[in-house]
């Protein structure tokens, strides 16, 4: 691969923005090497700015469910660019969108629309902490829920990869309303609430991880973490801002059938444009100003360009139930395809997987919780990651991010995935 003009990019990026990147983890830092910067996209494939095209398995961190670029939505926010970009004002778009969420995540009756899963989950909290009048929460190592101050405590995704988990600027305060607990560990929480008892306002955790790579619930996890919520007045919320319309229709809690007391969701509502929502129980979101005491606004809520796009999105996966059969049959071709290989060459690596995500692991210890994800080998997977982009396979550049299938993927699409993972493996084995 020629990437030269990515390279000066990156040189001339780094003077003007801190790292010469808007988000940590695009800096390349774990893997090595300067950042590829894209050009365009279109279904199943990037390209940069040296005209490479990848294969792409980042989906925008999950979004384009259907690819990028997906005609539909395209048309949509050609149709609404026409009337501004911009309100301010209610819109009938966001009442349309406003109803399809709760047609169709389970748990959430009312829905308020803002502009990133990290307003989300910052919102989400404040809420709980109004309803319930206490303040403190709850976390997972290992689980990232976006840079809002009370999430930067044992943080996953680019908090792990920059080595930074606990940021400096997050005050002691804060963080002593923090309570941390490991993934899949009900004894954990259990002695958390046991020595907080009546001060936990919410637990918030991602009901499947993709910000430690991905990570699956054991059996009886989620649900214990129901009854126990329900038990002690603590608000479930589920950060759902990959798994949402992903895993199923209605996200996790459609796909474990375990129903959350707040949810937050992310990027895919707006086709992969920048908005996010927060919704649940009707008593806890009447809590929300206007209805109720606990403040929250934004200018650029419900925007109607990415409401748009977003109806657009969301009104095709509920038509069209066939794409979750189709994502499924993907990610049982890549992951199968990719553990046969490694049985081959005899590696024993963990694969975590679910639907249309999953985790390669470069470890031999099973892969449940943070600690587990951290004895993953980081120089072997980055010379696998580079392995697999100069064979045109573009990967999260980082081992603590599940990657994320789309429907764009054809048979051929996969077929050269997995030719490149074999490939890239056997470089690995020497």
């Amino acid at each position: 691969m020629i990437t030269q003009t990515s390279e000066a990019l990156f040189a001339r990026a780094k003077n003007f923005i801190p790292g010469g990147v808007n988000s940590p983890v695009r800096a390349f830092k774990s893997v090595g090497g300067s950042p590829i910067f894209i050009k365009k996209a279109k279904g199943a494939y990037i390209f940069d700015e040296d005209d490479n095209r990848y294969i792409e398995l980042i989906n925008s961190w999950g979004p384009m469910i259907l690819g990028h670029a997906y005609e539909p939505v395209e048309e949509a926010v050609r149709q609404a660019i026409q009337h501004s970009f911009s309100f301010g004002a209610p819109t009938r778009k966001e009442i349309e969108m406003a109803e399809l969420i709760v047609d169709m995540v389970p748990s959430i009756e009312k829905v308020r629309m803002v502009n990133s899963g990290t307003e989300a989950t910052m919102a989400a909290i404040r809420v709980a902490r109004g309803f319930t009048g206490r303040d403190k929460i709850i976390k997972f190592e290992g689980c990232y829920h976006g840079h809002g101050d009370s999430f930067l405590i044992a943080a996953g995704s680019g908090a792990i990869t920059m080595g930074v988990p606990d940021s400096p600027g997050v005050t002691k305060g804060v963080a002593n309303d923090t309570l941390t607990a490991p993934f899949n560990n009900l004894e954990a929480v259990q002695t958390l609430v046991d020595a907080n008892k009546g001060q936990i306002a919410a637990l918030i955790l991602e009901p499947v991880v993709g910000n430690m790579g991905c990570v699956l619930p054991q059996e009886g996890y989620l649900e214990g973490l129901r009854e126990l919520c329900t038990k002690e007045g603590i608000v479930l919320i589920f950060d759902e801002v990959m798994t949402g319309f992903r895993l199923a229709k209605g996200g996790a809690q459609e796909r474990f059938n375990i129903m959350p007391d707040l949810t937050t969701l992310g990027k895919i509502i707006g086709g992969g444009m920048p908005v996010g929502a927060y919704g649940g129980r009707k008593e806890i979101m009447d809590c929300v100003s206007p209805q109720g005491p606990v403040y929250q606004a934004g200018t650029l809520s419900g925007n109607p360009i990415a409401m748009a796009a977003g109806y657009a999105m969301l009104t095709h996966l509920n038509e069209h139930p066939e794409v979750y059969a189709q994502l499924e049959e993907t990610g049982h071709k890549i992951v199968g395809g990719i553990r046969e290989i490694l049985n081959k060459l005899g590696l024993n690596y963990q694969i975590n997987h679910i639907g249309s995500m999953y985790s390669l692991f470069f470890t031999e210890t099973p892969v449940v919780d943070f600690e587990t994800a951290k004895t993953s080998d980081i120089p072997a997977f980055s010379k696998y990651f580079h392995a697999m982009l100069n064979q045109g396979v573009y990967l999260a550049p980082s081992q603590y991010e599940a990657l994320f299938l789309s429907t764009a993927l054809s048979s051929d699409d996969i077929q050269a995935v997995l030719a490149a993972n074999e490939a890239s493996l056997k470089q690995i084995k020497g």
